[in-house]
């Protein structure tokens, strides 16, 4: 039986939190304890990890290819073995036809074209042009295309645990700039190709969603399934072709300086030359065509490149392991400065050597950039950067680019709707890489933080919040919302929420745990929150499930005795948004005394409103939270409160 007594503390209390709430900021929604709206099963555990019943379909592709340079057109046959590893009986079949998107109807056309931009096309092609469709051996036209995404319809559904054999006798026209993933560009020496999203690519059938079938618009990258990949690109004897992979027949393709010059790279701490300029204007010896043959295991894409054009060159790449790896550059003649493309080796070799040794070991055995007409774009153990890059910009995209063989390469996330677990989770590695480089030598504080003060725009009001697909996001907007922001928020629950150590185990777990596999945004929260040992939805709702704001105020100051400044104050705090954050509070005495207090995130549990003690010796001069400009504050002129002049 409740008394008279308890009732009048319930109405004080429930008065005393009203008047604590402020109009945006609600600690009840923040600290809700219903964050997953699924418990862990068999497939995906409560933990994070994979379930003991997890399972993913796999795909391997034989595929023979001719470069046509005249008609400036690929053409030749792809063969996926399509391996079902589901519970599910398949009757259907989706496929990536993503040289769709540069036909003159296609969605992509009526939508990103128009809107310009970075994946706006400029020429039009007939996209993949299909001679032949296989299914088993067996000829046949049961299929349906739509834009980008094809569908095969079986005549027996493909059984659990069976595999299936599609054959494709297809062509294509390379387009001269496409989406800024591939394309052609002129050089002094010879026309640069870069050829990707080359071949139709199988969808992924996952347990989250079946078949995951969203159209290739442009902003949108790709999701995946894994596999072996054995290709063979034919193509002039005069060219120098490079992919995802190593190639199986060097002895075939190289003039006899090349292989010796290559023998010496795969040894050296230094970059060696294998093709130089003075190579690439000298006559050609061998005439017709030359077969270049790849190898590249538990991938899932590759892409390649070729040109008469190239300077190549490469060196060894040391993996913790004790394996080699080969970092490898080829560039036109024009780029060949060792203010530009001249260093590139050297950036690949450091980029590949430091998150190998931070994050999770490389697992290609060749890491190739490639100069050309592509401004930066990620490949399994191949990027495009722009010929144009140099200095600090080259090892930006480098570094970039290949960062991006951790996510999305080994850890196979769904980048076609969470760009925010690729390109942020890259960028924010990309941060730690470039201070370890060349002793700082891109920059000896995190960027990251040194732009936070300036950050505030990116949450809140007409930004796009992380949970946005690409092409729903504002072109404005993309930098911020799946690169910068994400990598923000990595880096303040590293450093301010978790701290370095536990941050670290937890993210490299989660790279174990989901090392080509394909994770979900919950996999991940739950893995973070497994190995660190905190429960963090009020972080994963301010940041990623919601677009909240962030502003923190001093709003006064309160000594304890009247008149006696050695007797301690109270120091009134309040968060006047929807987002929290632990607080560093900076006060200054009169005395010259600085005390920096730090306070943990639950002071915010009970409401907008908080107050506590300090020690005083003297007089306050001023408080201020976040001192060290380290959050995205929104308004920095309530973060001060100064009582002296």
């Amino acid at each position: 039986m409740f008394s008279k007594l308890f009732l009048l503390c319930l109405l004080i209390s429930t008065l005393q939190l009203s008047f604590a709430q402020t109009a945006n900021y609600n600690h009840k929604s923040l600290f809700s304890p219903l964050f997953y709206e699924q418990s862990g099963n068999n497939f995906r555990a409560g933990n994070g990890e994979p379930g003991t019943q997890y399972w993913q379909n796999s795909a391997d592709y034989n595929i023979a290819v001719t470069l046509d340079t005249i008609a400036e057109k690929v053409s030749g046959t792809v063969e996926i073995i399509y391996t079902n590893n589901s519970p599910h009986q398949l009757s259907e079949l989706w496929l990536q036809m993503d040289q769709n998107l540069y036909r003159k109807d296609s969605r992509a056309s009526a939508t990103t074209t128009q809107s310009g931009g970075r994946w706006a096309n400029a020429g039009f092609t007939n996209g993949f042009e299909l001679a032949e469709v296989k299914v088993n051996e067996v000829a046949t036209k049961n299929y349906l295309i739509n834009d980008t995404r094809m569908k095969i319809r079986l005549d027996n559904s493909l059984k659990s645990l069976a595999s299936i054999k599609l054959l494709f006798n297809y062509a294509f026209t390379i387009p001269q700039y496409g989406t800024d993933r591939m394309g052609r560009l002129k050089t002094k020496n010879g026309q640069i190709y870069e050829l990707a999203q080359w071949y139709p690519r199988m969808c992924v059938f996952d347990d989250v969603e079946g078949w995951n079938q969203l159209p290739y618009l442009g902003a949108g990258e790709f999701y995946l399934e894994y596999g072996n990949f054995n290709y063979s690109i034919t193509a002039p004897a005069n060219m120098i072709v490079v992919g995802s992979g190593e190639v199986t027949n060097l002895n075939e393709c190289l003039t006899e300086k090349q292989l010796k010059n290559y023998n010496t790279a795969i040894n050296s701490e230094t970059t060696v030359i294998i093709n130089s300029e003075a190579d690439v204007k000298a006559k050609p010896t061998r005439k017709g065509n030359i077969t270049w043959k790849f190898q590249c295991n538990q991938a899932r894409d590759i892409a390649w490149a070729a040109s008469k054009a190239f300077v190549w060159d490469a060196a060894r790449i040391n993996l913790p392991s004790g394996k080699k790896s080969i970092a490898m550059s080829v560039y036109p003649a024009e780029a060949a400065s060792n203010k530009a493309w001249g260093r590139s080796t050297e950036y690949v070799k450091a980029s590949i050597e430091h998150y190998s040794k931070m994050w999770f070991e490389y697992t290609y055995p060749v890491a190739t950039n490639v100069a050309g007409v592509v401004g930066g774009m990620e490949y399994p153990g191949i990027v495009f950067c722009s010929s144009s890059s140099s200095g600090s910009g080259l090892w930006g995209v480098t570094d970039h680019e290949f960062g991006h063989n951790w996510f999305p390469m080994i850890v196979g996330s769904n980048e076609r709707k969470y760009a925010w677990m690729d390109e942020g989770f890259n960028t924010f590695i990309n941060s730690l890489s470039t201070l370890d480089f060349n002793k700082g030598e891109y920059g000896k504080t995190n960027e990251i933080v040194e732009s936070i003060a300036y950050a505030s725009g990116m949450l809140g009001g007409n930004s796009d919040g992380l949970m946005t697909i690409p092409e729903v996001i504002q072109q404005y907007n993309l930098g911020n919302t799946a690169y910068f922001k994400p990598a923000l928020m990595l880096t303040l629950l590293r450093e301010d929420v978790l701290g370095e150590e536990r941050f670290d185990e937890a993210f490299r777990t989660y790279i174990k745990r989901w090392a080509f596999k394909h994770p979900t945004p919950y996999d991940f929260f739950r893995t973070m929150e497994d190995v660190s040992g905190e429960d963090l939805a009020w972080f994963w709702r301010a940041w990623i499930l919601q677009n909240y704001s962030y502003d923190v105020a001093v709003t006064n100051v309160e000594y304890l005795q009247e008149g006696d400044y050695t007797a301690g104050a109270n120091i009134h705090l309040e968060n006047l948004d929807q987002m929290a954050m632990p607080v560093t509070v900076k006060i200054t005495e009169t005395n010259g005394d600085v005390n920096t207090i730090k306070l943990p995130v639950e002071v915010w549990q009970r409401g907008a409103k908080y107050n506590f003690n300090v020690a005083t010796k003297s007089k306050i001069k001023s408080v201020e939270v976040d001192p060290n400009k380290r959050l995205p504050d929104s308004n920095r002129e309530n973060n001060v409160l100064k009582l002296v002049k």
